[in-house]
């Protein structure tokens, strides 16, 4: 998998407390990667980190990405061969509130990777993870391609295109005459799965909803997403992680990770069929009510166009939709079952993998 790229690897995954975080240490403490993580907090509770026991299983750090002395002397003590950032505040609503913590971290945090970067003396490989929200969204049907104009209407989006810009200006400034370092920026969105208890996440007030026996409320019933499930994007991460070390052509580029059009869904469609398998599970008999109430901007639609992952990496998205929603609601109602959430988190990776390898795709290899 991944040509044994992470085997024996030195692997610092920034932000690992979070939900993308821990899905992605889990499925690089199974590829034999020797795995760091660096986060200022463990985000929500419960966490997906703590219920897999990984501050035993990790090199685990409480660092603020944003303490740039102290952070950039940590990352020296770990000497990484690979780094995943993805160290964020990563909440539309939360942004509204700390407008100013949002930035910093999205923005400033993502230029103390890049500033690291610029003095590495030995080989070293980065993939700086973004959101699909880092456009500017105009609500049109195509999706979003990697040259697209960067920019947004609300705090979080517009962090996320600084994070972007500054990427740009760090490579152009510094990265691509640095002959050790090769960095890619990686874009995506809608990711969905087991293991998430962020705030105004929609599975998550789902999941708490049903579960205290009350149906969710929906704000943008209508709203279309193109859902995937988290292992979607890591997939093209990891993929991404190890084409970079051998194609320089990649260094310096961008790349979208999503799911195919066919699996755009609404909101309310997800709703009802989330609860419709997770249904004897939960006390709850209503899915969902819609409301009237959207504290907040929210796009009515917004997708990206993979293309370039499928040209230049021959990367593509590995489930269906059903099948996303039959992880996640597997996943749930295990966890509503009091079973082994971290032996049910490695099973979903490897269920995961395994379709993988019977559609060959090419990063099974």
């Amino acid at each position: 998998m991944f040509n044994d790229f992470y085997e024996g690897k030195k692997v610092l995954v920034t932000g690992h407390t979070g939900f993308k975080g821990s899905w992605l240490c889990n499925w690089l403490i199974s590829l034999g990667a020797e795995v760091s993580g660096v986060s200022d907090k463990i985000p929500t509770q419960p966490s997906l980190f703590e219920i897999c026991d990984l501050g035993k299983k990790i090199d685990h750090h409480i660092c603020d990405v944003t303490d740039t002395s102290v952070f950039k002397a940590l990352l020296n003590s770990i000497n990484p061969d690979v780094i995943f950032h993805l160290a964020a505040q990563a909440i539309v609503s939360t942004s509204y509130d700390t407008p100013l913590d949002t930035i910093n971290t999205n923005a400033y945090g993502t230029a103390n990777v890049c500033d690291f970067l610029k003095d590495c003396q030995r080989p070293i490989i980065c993939v700086l993870i973004t959101s699909d929200k880092c456009y500017e969204n105009v609500e049109w049907e195509y999706g979003y391609r990697e040259d697209d104009k960067l920019g947004g209407k609300d705090i979080y989006s517009a962090s996320k295109a600084c994070a972007e810009i500054l990427y740009s200006s760090y490579f152009h400034s510094f990265l691509k005459h640095n002959e050790n370092v090769r960095v890619c920026s990686a874009r995506a969105g809608n990711v969905i799965g087991g293991g998430d208890w962020a705030k105004d996440r929609i599975v998550v007030d789902m999941i708490k909803a049903w579960s205290a026996g009350d149906s969710v409320k929906i704000r943008s019933p209508k709203a279309t997403r193109p859902w995937q499930h988290v292992l979607e994007p890591l997939s093209g991460y990891l993929h991404l992680g190890a084409s970079l070390s051998g194609n320089l052509d990649l260094n310096g580029q961008s790349f979208n990770f999503g799911p195919k059009s066919e699996q755009n869904r609404t909101v309310i469609e997800l709703s009802n069929d989330l609860f419709s398998q997770l249904a004897d599970f939960v006390p709850a008999t209503v899915a969902c009510e819609v409301v009237d109430n959207k504290p907040f901007h929210e796009a009515g639609l917004l997708k990206l166009c993979c293309d370039k992952a499928l040209m230049h990496l021959n990367w593509e998205a590995n489930l269906s939709y059903e099948q996303c929603v039959d992880f996640i609601s597997d996943w749930f109602g295990a966890y509503l079952q009091n079973q082994d959430m971290s032996l049910i988190t490695a099973d979903q990776i490897t269920r995961y993998c395994d379709f993988a390898r019977e559609r060959e795709l090419v990063w099974m290899k």
